[in-house]
């Protein structure tokens, strides 16, 4: 593991320095974000990557000054009152020049010109002597005309290791590896334990040409993996069962692991060999903490809930509401599920797996506070699953004032189910209706009870006159809306009523005139 570095002002600095990350993962195409998704800190679009001040390779200068300073090139270091660590080595990084030339100084900017900017340092001035006489050498170097010679450093030298190992560990895998091959500091900085705590995996393209043992000799020190791959794809699926299987092996303190894929999957593909290497990892992970299986597009059994239930009991997060149209896990395994792990505080589920004893279970006196519920309807099963009564949500809103319901209703459900499924007393925070029947009834209930609670809304539907008089509704009485987004041509009315009555509003997707897809969101300053 990294030493910590010596001085405690520098550290306590750092410690509250921001780094970009990525915003929350969505569901499927949704813009709608889940927030307890983890965090992709290294996501494709939005990685941070250190930045030099200029495009051309730097240089190194030896500094003068008393006490020397170490000026680094991150991209934090422009910001007012980013801390400078106290400089070892005296040198500081300079943007250089293409071809090598020699960089001269001006005659009449004497060498011991104070600092005004970190792009121009003082630097130390050597004459230029006659190899015979020992004076100037004629030409245009004339007479007390001073010179700079560059002072060469090793690449490791420029930043201490803990520096080095927080800027790594916002990388992508492939960026790590190459780092690692630098020089003797970056190698150690780069396998350093703090790195590779949370590690996202793209099975598609990083591994290739990546070497076995570089990754292997890191594994130890993932606690939360993201990993991606593609299906259809054979090298990236056998990847992603072999990086399964070997954290099951080595790696029991592995603390969160979402599987992510890509593409389509093959047609009548099970996905049996994935869905055994996961179940091996939940009998080893015995710390695993929070397991997201939504983007996994195979049918999850009971088979896989009480293996997660009996091996993985400090469980705090769990979700399966994928995107099958196979509802296979029964309400006596999360019955279980809710008894084998108390400190479950988050579930994502097919309404056809909860019932109404889950719910009593979770309002439990002793249970530890509830977070988040997520509820898909989106298999026949789910059209046909028991209602849960009314009562039932309200006692559990009593119990965990802080609850959050998410609900997604898809065509699979019919307008009967609709109203079994918007109880008034659910909490629902975020809703998002893909109705194949009435989508005005649904925006209307929520409207009247989801007042207090709803905070993101999707719609997905024809565009009609009575749904923009019901999205205006809407806007009066939820005026803690953060996200708003309707895939139909609205009138200018409903985006005014948002922007009037929302002062809340981040986010939305309220088109006045049709557009070519993918419709983007409009972001509120």
């Amino acid at each position: 593991s990294c030493r910590p570095l010596k001085s405690p002002n520098w550290d306590k600095e750092l410690s509250g320095t921001k780094v970009r990350t990525l915003s929350p993962a969505s569901h499927g195409n949704s813009p709608i974000g889940h927030h307890h998704h983890l965090t992709r800190a290294a996501a494709d679009d939005n990685r941070a990557a250190p930045m030099l001040l200029s495009q051309d390779p730097p240089r190194l200068l030896p500094a003068l000054g008393s006490p020397p300073t170490l000026c680094t090139n991150l991209a934090a270091s422009a910001c007012p009152g980013f801390p400078r660590p106290p400089g070892s080595t005296g040198f500081a990084l300079l943007p250089g020049r293409r071809g090598g030339a020699p960089v001269r100084a001006a005659p009449s900017v004497p060498a011991s010109r104070p600092l005004g900017s970190p792009r121009f340092l003082p630097t130390t001035v050597h004459r230029r002597q006659s190899p015979v006489s020992g004076q100037n050498p004629p030409g245009p170097l004339s007479s007390g005309t001073p010179t700079l010679r560059p002072a060469m450093a090793e690449p490791g030298e420029q930043l201490p290791e803990e520096v080095l190992a927080l800027i790594f560990r916002h990388l992508p895998l492939r960026d790590r590896a190459a780092a690692a091959r630098v020089c003797r500091t970056w190698a150690a900085a780069a396998t350093c334990s703090t790195v590779w705590h949370n590690t996202n995996i793209s099975c598609d393209c990083e591994l290739e040409g990546m070497q076995p043992q570089y990754l292997s000799a890191c594994l130890d020190h993932v606690q939360n993996l993201r990993l991606e791959f593609v299906p259809s794809r054979e090298p990236s699926r056998l990847a992603a069962i072999e990086l399964l299987t070997a954290l099951a092996g080595r790696n029991p303190e592995l603390r969160g692991l979402c599987l992510e894929c890509r593409g389509e999957k093959r047609l009548f593909d099970s996905g049996r060999d994935v869905l055994d290497a996961v179940h091996a990892l939940c009998r080893a992970a015995r710390a695993l903490r929070h397991l997201d299986l939504r983007r996994l597009p195979f049918t999850l059994d009971d088979a896989l809930v009480l293996q997660v239930a009996h091996g993985c009991p400090e469980l705090c997060s769990l979700f399966l509401d994928n995107s099958t149209l196979v509802g296979s896990v029964g309400p006596g395994s999360v019955l279980e599920l809710l008894e084998a792990c108390p400190c479950l505080r988050a579930l994502g589920l097919h309404l056809a797996s909860l019932s109404r004893t889950a719910l009593e279970a979770l309002a439990a006196p002793d249970r530890a506070p509830f977070e988040l519920l997520a509820l898909r309807c989106a298999c026949p099963e789910d059209a046909r699953a028991s209602p849960l009564p009314n009562e039932a949500w309200a006692e559990l809103s009593r119990r965990h004032p802080g609850l959050a319901v998410e609900l997604e209703l898809e065509p699979a459900l019919p307008a009967e189910s609709v109203t079994r499924v918007l109880q008034p007393a659910v909490p629902v925070a975020a809703l998002r209706l893909s109705l194949s029947g009435d989508t005005v009834g649904p925006v209307r209930f929520a409207a009247c009870h989801y007042a207090a609670t709803l905070r993101a809304l999707e719609v997905r539907a024809a565009a009609s006159a009575e749904l923009d008089a019901a999205l205006e509704e809407l806007a009066e009485r939820c005026v803690g809306l953060r996200e708003v987004h309707c895939f139909c041509v609205v009138r200018p009315s409903v985006l005014h009523a948002f922007r009037t009555h929302c002062p809340r509003l981040r986010s939305y997707t309220l088109k006045l005139t049709r557009e070519p897809h993918p419709w983007r969101p409009t972001l509120v300053a």
